[in-house]
């Protein structure tokens, strides 16, 4: 239990964090500049469109029959997290309109250069989402429809969310300019890349895959010189029907150099397969 409260008092604010970025990316580059969103936020912002409804409320009571059905269908727990994440949201959303509307901050709004309205879009709404997902926050919306979708019925989630951003994104071709929603896709595709980054972690380190007749020595040489795990697998070559040892290990980017040396000084024919990875937990890397 106490472990709980501290991770929860660890991760809450963060997914604060991620939540008032992303309501700063809306009301201040995405609205005052008529670009668009996916998902129930999306919906928020046409409806503020066309009606002038504020976005901070509009996504709010979009929200709560989705409460529901997720506390029921998905949990306690993760419909906990979705329901802090979205009020959150529209908390903060609610400030930045009050802030605007008092003039405290005046929203960035261009008529000819939206490429850098686009860029900060996607930064600003991508770095929030990315804080909130990574961890363990929601903002509620399609995400809840989409795990339900998932749960049940065994669709993607990933492709239910970018059907339901194509078709909220689409029909806002009736109130925005085409040459908008265009610039809309790119403002998305920039978010959803740093999205991706922030949940991967920015730390990248490399696997190498060596294949050898040499298995056990390039293993003890490793762990003595680099004090590296390393894991073995048999192998046997198609072609020529020897058997082969396949030596796995994974190091950091400043590495790569010294791995690569003791590979050659012990096997000059050996196959090294060098490939990225974004995120390792573990001795030696980050713990959870």
């Amino acid at each position: 239990m106490k472990t709980n409260l501290s991770q929860l008092l660890r991760t809450l604010p963060l997914v604060m964090l991620g939540t008032a970025i992303y309501a700063f990316g809306l009301q201040y580059f995405v609205i005052p500049n008529q670009l668009m969103e996916g998902g129930v936020t999306g919906v928020g912002i046409l409806l503020n469109y066309a009606l002038g409804w504020p976005l901070s409320i509009t996504t709010l009571v979009l929200n709560i029959p989705l409460y529901f059905l997720g506390w029921k269908v998905l949990g306690r727990s993760h419909t906990g997290y979705t329901i802090f994440g979205s009020v959150s949201l529209s908390v903060f959303l609610a400030l930045m309109e009050k802030l605007i509307s008092a003039g405290w901050i005046e929203p960035f709004r261009t008529s000819n250069d939206y490429i850098l309205a686009v860029l900060y879009a996607g930064v600003t709404l991508g770095s929030g989402l990315g804080i909130v997902f990574r961890y363990g926050g929601t903002t509620g919306g399609v995400d809840i429809i989409a795990r339900i979708a998932a749960k049940l019925k065994g669709w993607s989630m990933g492709q239910f969310i970018l059907a339901s951003d194509i078709v909220v994104i689409g029909l806002s071709l009736l109130y925005i300019p085409k040459e908008k929603v265009l610039y809309t896709l790119v403002a998305v595709f920039i978010a959803s890349k740093l999205i991706d980054f922030i949940q991967e972690g920015a730390y990248a380190a490399k696997a190498f895959s060596v294949v050898t007749d040499h298995g056990d020595e390039m293993g003890k040489l490793i762990n003595q010189t680099m004090d590296r795990g390393v894991t073995l697998y048999p192998a046997r070559g198609a072609y020529s029907g020897k058997n082969k040892e396949v030596v796995y290990c994974v190091v950091a980017r400043h590495e790569i150099r010294q791995l690569k040396t003791i590979i050659r000084s012990i096997d000059p024919l050996a196959f090294i397969i060098i490939t990225d990875v974004h995120e390792v937990l573990g001795e030696g890397f980050k713990e959870e």
